[in-house]
């Protein structure tokens, strides 16, 4: 005895066949209404499902639907797109006068494999109610996307305007002035000064007075960047360009940038091999990713700065003497603070107000002892130094006015050179004192970078850490 025999096809195609049609009927009778197109995009046949949307589609019956081209009788439909690049779209959502549907659309194909036409289904219709929960998923996911989209867009506008460099003083106001007639051209821009002078702040400036205004402003600092990753930074990198790579890429700054403005902070720390390659990005207007043999065409204004001497380095061979040339077209000179100390007591007064709007803590105000105070140091940390003691002042003290004995611990040297320290100390003492004051300054000045806080201080970058490694026992 056994059991009742299997009968089976003869052969595999017999197989897909049966298996073809199995899933045809299955499509037919689940959804909510199903099409077939020929090769020229002609409607060649709909099942009963589909009837119940002619009307709102304005036709009566299937005789005046079928054998006209899709896209005249199903607006917004992608049939033609699927029969011309012979690709499937399994899950859409299409919008027409009768209504939103969830569609999938599948090329057909012959023996050969040549495209003959394509299905259609309507997989949901009124999928705001079917398909609720998934559709208020990608809802929120499309409001986050368009929040940060919006998000880093403010972070690539300009933070800064002309009314935010503040002075009245010649020379401040000589800066605001060629500054503003640089914004009104598309020539590179080279501004020199200390640092803490307010370089980037009126680089943002000229950006937002320009024709590029509404176009991104990207800012790199090159002091701050490792040699090794500048390259990347400036170019980008082709997905898998080499291991740990982004499998998707990044985009480089001068790509990030297009149509805008890019600013080069401390442009004097940059390394000579890639000096060469960004002269001749400047100079071609493309640049190439890590990675990639694609070459990608931008169109960039250049806002480069520098506290160091540029003409020294090209003199020593440090920077290329013909990009110096390409960045310095318009120079703009930032005068120091002390050069221009007939601004000091406004400049302290905007800062405070800043710091009490960024804090939470209280307004300050600024005596007549106090701005005395203020005015006899000479500010080698210039703009970036000033807020650095205000904000320290603030929060050293719950009195509304400052003075000038809120200052004397936070400015050592001039609190013992206008005899405000009782007692003489010992000389190494006071050294000591005033060497970790101007350390923590200088580290304050150049918002914590320790290479340009040692330039700043004139010492190695091995001396300063060997320093602080000294104040912290």
């Amino acid at each position: 005895m056994g059991s009742d025999p299997i009968f089976l096809p003869r052969d595999a195609a017999s197989i897909r066949k049966l298996a073809a049609r199995s899933m045809f009927d299955l499509f037919s009778s689940m959804s909510e209404g199903m099409m077939l197109v020929d090769r020229s995009g002609r409607v060649v046949w709909i099942n009963d499902s589909y009837r119940k949307f002619l009307p709102a589609l304005g036709f009566q019956g299937p005789e005046e639907f079928v054998g006209r081209p899709v896209e005249e009788v199903v607006p917004n439909t992608l049939m033609r797109h699927v029969i011309e690049t012979g690709k499937p779209i399994l899950i859409d959502l299409l919008t027409n006068k009768a209504g939103t549907f969830v569609v999938s659309r599948i090329p057909l194909r012959d023996e050969a494999g040549e495209v003959i036409g394509a299905l259609g289904m309507v997989l949901f219709d009124h999928p705001e109610t079917t398909l609720q929960p998934l559709i208020a998923k990608f809802a929120r996911l499309q409001r986050d996307l368009d929040e940060a989209k919006r998000e880093l867009a403010t972070q690539r506008r300009a933070k800064y305007t002309f009314a935010s460099f503040v002075g009245s003083s010649p020379a401040a106001l000589e800066v605001k002035r060629q500054a503003r007639r640089a914004a009104q051209t598309q020539s590179n821009v080279l501004l020199l000064g200390e640092t803490g002078t307010g370089k980037e702040l009126l680089a943002h400036a000229i950006h937002a007075a320009s024709a590029r205004a509404d176009k991104p402003f990207i800012s790199v600092n090159l002091a701050a960047v490792p040699e090794t990753l500048l390259e990347a930074e400036f170019f980008g990198v082709a997905p898998g360009a080499y291991t740990g790579a982004d499998r998707k890429g990044r985009d480089g700054k001068f790509k990030l940038a297009d149509g805008g403005t890019l600013f080069l902070d401390e442009v004097g720390d940059m390394p000579l091999p890639l000096q060469a390659k960004l002269l001749r990005a400047l100079q071609e207007q493309e640049v190439e990713p890590l990675g990639s043999n694609k070459v990608i065409k931008f169109d960039v204004r250049v806002l480069a700065a520098t506290s160091r001497d540029l003409k020294a380095l090209v003199a020593a061979g440090r920077f290329r003497e013909d990009l110096f040339y390409r960045l310095n077209v318009l120079p703009i000179r930032l005068p120091a603070l002390r050069e221009r100390r007939a601004d000091l007591e406004a400049l302290a007064e905007h800062l405070l107000e800043n710091i009490a709007a960024r804090t939470g803590m209280p307004q300050r105000e600024l005596t007549p002892s106090a701005i005395g105070a203020l005015g006899a140091h000479d500010w080698p940390g210039n703009i970036r130094e000033l807020r650095n003691v205000l904000e320290q002042a603030a929060m050293l003290t719950d009195s509304a006015r400052l003075t000038a004995e809120d200052f004397a611990t936070i400015l050592p040297a001039n609190a013992a050179r206008e005899g405000r320290v009782g007692g003489m100390r010992p000389l190494p003492e006071q050294i000591a004192e005033l060497e970790r004051s101007s350390i923590r300054l200088a580290l304050a000045a150049t918002g914590g970078n320790k290479v340009s806080a040692a330039r700043m201080l004139g010492i190695s970058r091995a001396t300063l850490y060997e320093k602080l490694s000294g104040m912290r026992t």
